[in-house]
């Protein structure tokens, strides 16, 4: 066997070892895929396995745009979702109303602005913002947000606006944290063009920078949104927990995460279907949420 044979057979092992190195970590990584989307499909058959009975007895419609919520009076129980619906919209948005103009500033402030000291000195407080439980905040709303809506409003200052106050806080850093990696990954060109045709520096953030990063800023909006909408203990110890039409701001609410919550541990029979139910309701939220987002990036791709 010849030096140049011993050669080829070395390189030709190495070849394969590294195929099969490469299969083995492509095989690993769809197993872990695989387990991704298959507990999804568990978690929503399951879900609706458990709540579409209860249909049997209430029809969709009366379930979702009803306002009667006594599942444990008999006779004639109600099933009514539609004030822990509008409390979960209403207290989310407002979150999102506050969140974001803010969220978005302060990346812009943290990207183009500050100098490395105060972004690295901002970066662990977001990242610390991040990680506080949500019992934390609750207690923070409780002490000092119900307080002042209290004191400043009036009322028993457990209320719909305290509930948003609280989520925007809690929102902030997934919104801050994207739209910070996003902006910072704009290509340099798209900045020094727009400096190049005589725009100022705040007119090339405004009309250049942040129109390039609107994908990114979008998906920091939908992903804070998505925790705002799934969010229970905080908003569960400052909104009041009452199951009721929400009628302002200051109206005590229940969202649809509070009510699963608050029933679930003497819930049975019917009743324990209809909170499986109000988590359909909330699941198909989400994925609304979600396909709607796509949509609209799909769109703006297409467009571009």
């Amino acid at each position: 066997m010849t030096e140049t044979t011993k050669k080829q057979m070395q390189v030709e092992k190495r070849i394969r070892r590294r195929n099969l190195n490469e299969r083995s970590v492509e095989g690993v990584l769809l197993v872990c895929a695989s387990i991704s989307v298959i507990s999804v499909l568990f978690i929503s058959f399951f879900i609706f396995q458990r709540g579409l009975p209860l249909f049997k007895i209430i029809s969709p419609a009366k379930f979702l745009f009803g306002t009667d919520w006594a599942p444990t009076r008999d006779p004639n129980p109600g099933y009514g979702v539609l004030p822990f619906i509008a409390g979960s919209l209403y207290v989310t948005l407002g979150s999102l109303v506050l969140a974001v103009p803010l969220g978005i500033f302060t990346a812009v402030f943290m990207a183009e602005i500050a100098d490395k000291r105060i972004v690295d000195l901002m970066r662990g407080v977001v990242q610390l913002l991040a990680g506080i439980p949500s019992v934390i905040y609750g207690f923070f709303g409780v002490i000092v947000v119900s307080k002042f809506i209290r004191n400043t409003f009036g009322g028993n200052g457990f209320s719909m606006l305290s509930g948003s106050i609280i989520l925007a806080i809690m929102v902030l850093p997934t919104i801050i944290n994207i739209t910070e990696v996003t902006l910072t990954s704009l290509p340099k060109g798209i900045k020094e063009g727009s400096l190049a045709l005589g725009a100022t520096r705040w007119q090339t953030i405004v009309k250049v920078q942040i129109p390039a990063a609107k994908s990114g800023i979008i998906a920091g909006v939908v992903l804070g949104m998505g925790r705002a909408l799934g969010e229970t203990m905080a908003v569960l110890m400052v909104a009041g927990n009452a199951p009721i039409m929400p009628k302002g701001p200051l109206s005590m609410v229940r969202t649809l995460t509070m009510n699963i919550v608050t029933d679930m541990g003497y819930a049975s029979g019917d009743h324990l279907t209809a909170l499986f139910t109000t988590s359909i309701v909330l699941f198909l939220f989400i994925l609304i949420l979600n396909l709607s987002v796509n949509l609209i990036k799909g769109k703006e791709e297409d467009q571009g």
